[in-house]
């Protein structure tokens, strides 16, 4: 497993691990790579469709050359402290820093000395660009603008909501932890519920559309292939990292399995969590391991990240296959990819571990009760859809 890039490089180059790369963490980078990846998938399905004239262009006022205003250097004098003080105590105190990244971003420590080096500078280079370009003439006009124009947008709103919900939904399935430690756990980079990422994303990216009077249906279709190819990504990142999500302990492999042994079961050796305690299978130390990760599983589990990874991919490859077909029933490659989405998830949760409650006699996931959900949601927005295109003129 690769905690950090150190491990990685010392696989790869036999460099020593824990060196300064352990800094760029395996899973944050999996999840930039998701997300990016998402936003590239998204990005050309919009412009797609904007193309085959599912979209009307919105007007847009553009400024150029517009004198720089009060706020928009304090914004840059602010970014510039925060960046500068940061970065310098960073700096000064780097192992601090590779113990434990989150902790020492999201605290109050930094370098005053940096933070108005910082201001100053970034303050100083806004003002002096508006000044350079002070004898150009200042424009004002209007252009066409569509929904991939505005994919940065979408891009952070969904990133940040998502992380935001994803934390949110973790810390409501580990209540108890949380009342324990609660900086500590909302500052780990570890424990996101995938679920409450999409459920908050999609509802911060919802009214961003709804106050750009962007029609959401076409967007919901759009995201449907990119969405499900960044889960997948993201799911490479737990299993790389080795981050608690893997399954439960594997039964014998079988005679007949031709595939890598790695697939059927792992242990998942230097572990990110790097404790004992990860129940129900504990994790014991590497014999003459001395390194920073140390821990492995004591018994081989289903590595169901790289499972979820392979049917992200399915679907993600289907959902592509039927975008054109379905696109004139907007919301409908939308609701297949939910029931999808749900279908994958109830069943990996058969053989993965996770929190069990139990009401009415029945045990159940988190995850397993918002994919019964979602399939329910899917199948009636579905049958919906269908009914009512057929009874359309044009069906």
């Amino acid at each position: 497993m690769y905690p950090d890039l150190s491990y990685f490089f010392y696989d790869v180059f036999g460099t020593p691990p824990d060196n300064w790369t352990s800094v760029f963490k395996t899973f944050g980078l999996f999840l930039v790579l998701a997300i990016l990846a998402s936003a590239y998938l998204l990005y050309k399905e919009l412009e797609r469709k904007a193309r085959a004239g599912l979209f009307v262009p919105q007007q847009v006022q553009v400024e150029e050359n517009k004198p720089v205003t009060a706020l928009e250097l304090l914004s840059n004098v602010i970014f510039g402290f925060v960046l500068g003080f940061k970065l310098l105590y960073i700096t000064n105190n780097f192992v601090e820093f590779q113990l434990n990244p989150a902790a020492v971003v999201f605290s109050w420590y930094g370098s005053w000395v940096g933070g108005i080096a910082g201001a100053m500078l970034f303050g100083g280079f806004r003002w002096w660009d508006s000044w350079r370009q002070r004898h150009k003439p200042h424009r004002v006009y209007w252009k066409d603008t569509y929904p991939h124009h505005f994919i940065g947008d979408i891009t952070i709103i969904a990133a940040v909501a998502g992380v935001v919900g994803a934390k949110l939904f973790d810390v409501l399935e580990h209540w108890s932890e949380f009342l324990k430690n609660p900086v500590a756990v909302l500052l780990s980079g570890s424990g996101l519920a995938i679920y409450g990422g999409l459920i908050l994303g999609f509802v911060a990216v919802a009214f961003y559309l709804w106050r750009k009077q962007i029609p959401i249906i076409h967007v919901m279709d759009a995201a449907a292939p990119a969405l499900i190819i960044g889960y997948g990504i993201g799911r490479l990142g737990c299993h790389f990292s080795g981050d608690g999500d893997w399954g439960i302990v594997a039964a014998a492999q079988p005679a007949w399995w031709w595939l890598p042994d790695g697939l059927w079961s792992y242990d998942y050796p230097h572990h990110v969590l790097n404790t004992s305690r990860t129940d129900p299978v504990p994790s014991i130390p590497i014999e003459g391991c001395d390194w920073a990760y140390c821990m492995r599983l004591s018994q081989p589990v289903y590595p169901t990240p790289l499972y979820e990874t392979f049917f992200a991919f399915v679907i993600g490859g289907v959902l592509w296959a039927l975008r054109r077909p379905l696109q004139f029933i907007p919301g409908m490659l939308f609701f297949i990819y939910l029931i999808f989405n749900g279908i994958e998830r109830f069943f990996i949760e058969k053989i993965r571990v996770n929190i069990r409650y139990s009401n009415f006699g029945i045990e159940y996931t988190q995850a397993e009760l918002v994919s019964v959900i979602l399939i329910f949601i899917g199948i009636a927005g579905g049958v919906f859809l269908w009914s009512r295109a057929r009874r359309s003129p044009l069906g």
